[in-house]
């Protein structure tokens, strides 16, 4: 027998032996189905009915997958919106697993086999083999279909089909995920243009078009006589053409830039400030050093007269031909004084301007506030310090809130509300009225008193008094009495009485008033032969006045009696007279000769203990004076605009043995004086005794 048909039978019989194997398993597996089976029924199952048992319920099976997110969004860069994606990724893993088998023909399973030693048929064998062996099988086919026909031993040859062994197979497709590829591009640039197009603008185009097509055809050659007449009239007209839109635009252009550079500045405003101090605080070293510790060895040389050393000098370039017209120092800040600049003469009237000034800057004014007319007088608020009320030589008064950074006034007067018509010199802020609002009187050359309210944002207005001559009054053509009023200069109200006031006018008079009474005096003094130029209440005592005057004289009142205390001859205009916050008997005055004196009644009753000439040009008029309340210096303002400051000596502020130095806050200034608080009573007892001494002896024994 051949090897091939060996082979076959072998594999006939190996058949045959395996059909019989699985005969003997089918049956054994049918015994097992005939034996009886009892069914388990869940605790939980339902009870269902045949029909509903009969009922078919339909189940469809899609390729989508029920997990699959519905509402993604996306952006879109094509719409600028967030778009819902419609394709969802359908596709769901049920088994993955990660193999290593590798093709043998790659070049790493080469590497592989090579390092086990197995070595690789070379490709020409492996094809003649297979060659040979195909030869072979056709020549064995051959054989045995020549051959007769031998009976099949087992049927292995023949595969037959199993009819009932069939599947139904489903697949899942593999659905391609929906891409939407984007990109961002650089957006191109934008620019916000906007124009007024006006006639006069739409003609100015159409020239300049015109202008432009005529110089195109000169250099091409070929323009007329008239298109040549017409652009020479246009030459001219160009020539003659005011400024227009163009120019002014130009002009907002910078003007907006200068607005920038100052919104630049604004920013860092307070450490410039903050270092401009600083280097004045270097450039100025030696007058700080003086004004701090300074004491004048030789007062102690001196009998009873001292000196005054002059510190600081205050100026503003645009005020300097302006002259001081009021000095009031700021109640809360202690360096921070007010000054206004006007003038006093009436054939020179120009703008005005109040600046404020501190110690620790010398060189600038913290703040500026200029004025149409000529600033007279000003006060600032006890209580609220950034207000400023001002009186101007126009008659007008304002009210300059030093918080807004405005430079015009908060309120004004004009002729509507009760303006004055003469020039108002001097202003004093009072206590709120009935309804809380902030008020101030104003004097002025008209006669008129009058009490200033601020009522949200207007000034109202009420006469308080009248100031009429008595004796001056003439007939009118009518044959009625026309009243002469006298002109008002000065004012003060009593510290501890709110509604008595005394007023200076320039007939030399004094008149003791009452905010009740509109048409009368409490009183009158002939108490000068000019204009009074200041009264002014004692700090202390609750009688006594000063008053200082055009006719040489400064004098010291009792206002329940009508003949003065104390007189004294200066030899001079006297411009202003201050008292000292830290004695009853200490006072200052300035005069027209540029001189400075000072006063102690407890000391010297005749003569000043310290008369000093502080102007640096001889025929400069000193206008006005006002002590530091905290510090020992005073500050004096001549009619050049200039603001000097000045340094008590220890002598000008030495104190009886019973009461200490006003600088007692400073270390080691207190050097004579003993270690007492400053009391009313003992000042107003000190004053008593002075008095006493003065009076007529009825009138001591009255008291």
């Amino acid at each position: 027998m051949p090897p091939k048909r060996q082979q076959k039978a072998l594999a006939g019989k190996g058949g045959r032996n395996r059909r019989e194997d699985d005969d003997l398993t089918e049956v054994g597996d049918q015994d097992e189905w005939l034996n009886a089976k009892t069914l388990v029924k869940p605790e939980d199952q339902l009870n269902l009915t045949e029909t509903e048992l009969k009922e078919e319920i339909t189940r469809i099976l899609t390729a989508n997958n029920p997990h699959a997110p519905q509402n993604i969004v996306r952006y879109s860069f094509k719409e600028n919106t967030y778009k819902q994606t419609a394709h969802v990724d359908q596709l769901a893993v049920h088994f993955s697993l990660d193999g290593n088998l590798l093709h043998k023909e790659s070049d790493e399973a080469k590497r592989q086999l090579t390092r086990q030693g197995i070595a690789e048929a070379p490709a020409d064998e492996d094809a003649a083999e297979e060659e040979t062996e195909k030869t072979d099988e056709v020549k064995a086919e051959g054989d045995e279909e020549g051959a007769s026909p031998e009976p099949k031993s087992g049927g292995g040859a023949k595969k037959l089909t199993n009819q009932f062994n069939y599947s139904e197979r489903a697949s899942q497709t593999y659905n391609n995920p929906h891409r939407e590829r984007g990109t961002a591009t650089e957006p191109p640039p934008r620019a916000t243009f906007s124009a007024n197009a006006s006639q006069w603008e739409i003609f100015d185009a159409y020239k300049e078009d015109f202008e432009r097509q005529m110089l195109k055809k000169i250099e091409e050659g070929g323009l007329s006589r008239e298109e040549k007449q017409k652009l020479a009239l246009a030459e001219r007209n160009k020539e003659k053409k005011l400024p227009g839109r163009k120019d002014e635009s130009k002009n907002k252009k910078k003007l907006t830039s200068i607005d920038g550079q100052n919104d630049d500045f604004n920013l860092i405003s307070k450490a410039v400030k903050v270092i401009e101090r600083m280097v004045n605080q270097n450039s100025f070293d030696d007058v700080a050093q003086d004004f701090k510790y300074y004491e004048d060895v030789s007062d102690e040389y001196r009998d009873q007269e001292g000196t005054l050393l002059p510190l600081w000098k205050f100026a503003y370039d645009r005020s300097k031909k302006l002259a001081i017209t009021s000095l009031c120092w700021n109640p809360k800040y202690r360096d921070l004084f007010a000054v206004s600049h006007g003038s006093y003469d009436f054939m020179k009237q120009s703008k005005g301007m109040i600046c404020f000034y501190t110690l620790k800057n010398p060189s600038f004014p913290e703040y500026t506030f200029p004025t149409e007319s000529g600033v007279m007088c000003l006060d600032i608020h006890p209580e609220h310090p950034y207000l400023v009320a001002a009186g101007f030589y126009d008659g007008s008064v304002g009210v300059f809130n030093v918080t807004e950074g405005k430079s015009v006034a908060q309120y004004m007067s004009t002729a509507k509300n009760g303006k004055h018509t003469d020039p108002v010199w001097q202003v004093r802020w009072q206590k709120n009225d009935l309804d809380n609002n902030l008020n101030f009187y104003s004097v002025s050359s008209d006669g008129r008193i009058v009490q200033w309210t601020l009522v949200k944002n207007e000034l109202h207005f009420h006469d308080v008094i009248h100031l009429s001559l008595a004796e001056g009054s003439n007939d009118s053509p009518d044959g009625g009495q026309l009243s002469t009023l006298c002109c008002g200069t000065t004012f003060d109200f009593h510290p501890q009485t709110d509604y008595m006031f005394l007023v200076g006018t320039e007939e030399g008079k004094i008149h003791k008033c009452s905010k009740a009474y509109s048409t009368q005096f409490l009183d009158s003094i002939d108490a000068h032969h000019m204009a009074v130029y200041k009264v002014s209440w004692n700090k202390f005592h609750p009688k006594i006045f000063i008053t200082c005057s055009a006719d040489w004289t400064v004098k010291i009142w009792d206002h329940t009696v009508k003949d003065p205390m104390f007189t004294f001859d200066l030899s001079s205009s006297v411009g202003d007279v201050a008292w000292a916050p830290y004695s009853s008997t200490v006072f200052a005055a300035v005069t027209a000769d540029g001189k400075v004196f000072v006063y102690d009644l407890n000391i010297n009753k005749y003569e000043p203990i310290c008369e000093q000439s502080v102007v640096a040009k001889k025929k400069t008029k000193l206008t006005h004076i006002s002590f530091n309340p905290y510090h020992p210096i005073l500050i004096v303002g001549d009619e050049r605009g200039y603001v000097t400051s000045l340094k008590l000596s220890p002598n000008l502020r030495k104190l009886p043995k019973n009461s200490n130095n006003f600088d007692r806050r400073a270390k080691g200034q207190g050097k004579k004086g003993a270690s007492a608080e400053i009391t009313p009573e003992g000042e107003i007892a000190k004053m008593d005794k002075l008095l006493a001494l003065v009076r007529e002896p009825e009138l001591a024994k009255k008291n």
